[in-house]
């Protein structure tokens, strides 16, 4: 499958090296066509992934994985161009952290609104899900790396047939099906957003980011 992942960070890198081990046709999207780690990125993958604009990886992916940071996704997403977004599932992981007043940072959209929403709103034609914003990439991509993978993770959307695709890619990263835990529309992004003020105290508590949510009914 063609998949694009826009962003040059920590998680775009893990999420696009999984995308790569697990043989889909990986296109790295950032500002400028020549930025360094993505060109590090496909240097590192022997020619196996791309790397281009916003623009060039959203016209290339059939699924776009939104790996930028919260508050620049909007911008990000726009360079993309809305034609190149219409009718594509977005899985948005990322999450609106605000550091303009130091650490710890805030949430720059909460409460009654979600960063996963704003996207829905801002590009309608697109099939948002949002999913894996909760934990350290280490874990989205290798959830066998604690409690021998048994533990949660959450998807939020509206179209049910894009949320069935998305559970099938974190199935191919090693989750296991009765621990994807579909919690309904966009607006559950909410939560899921929400949660990061209490994942950073803990890391901070911690030292230690390998944790995550196991839900025990």
């Amino acid at each position: 499958m063609k998949i694009a992942v826009l962003g040059t960070g920590t998680v775009g890198e893990t999420i696009g090296s999984k995308l790569v081990e697990l043989g889909h046709s990986i296109m790295m999207g950032s500002r400028i066509a020549t930025n360094e780690k993505a060109k590090t990125f496909v240097t590192k993958h022997n020619g196996k992934a791309n790397a281009g604009t916003f623009s060039d990886a959203a016209a290339f992916g059939e699924i776009i994985f939104n790996c930028t940071s919260g508050v620049g996704t909007l911008d990000a997403l726009k360079l993309a161009g809305e034609n190149n977004l219409n009718g594509k599932i977005i899985i948005d992981i990322s999450n609106p952290l605000d550091f303009s007043k130091g650490m710890p940072p805030s949430l720059s959209i909460v409460n009654t609104n979600s960063l996963g929403e704003e996207i829905q709103k801002t590009f309608p034609a697109t099939k948002v899900v949002k999913a894996l914003n909760t934990m350290w990439c280490g874990l989205m991509v290798n959830p066998g790396l604690i409690n021998g993978g048994d533990h949660n993770t959450f998807i939020a959307g509206n179209d049910p047939d894009a949320k069935l695709k998305v559970k099938e890619i974190l199935k191919s990263f090693g989750w296991i099906e009765k621990n994807i835990l579909d919690l309904g529309d966009i607006t559950k992004a909410r939560g899921l957003e929400m949660y990061l003020p209490l994942w950073l105290s803990i890391y901070g508590a911690t030292s230690n980011g390998a944790f995550n949510i196991k839900l025990v009914k």
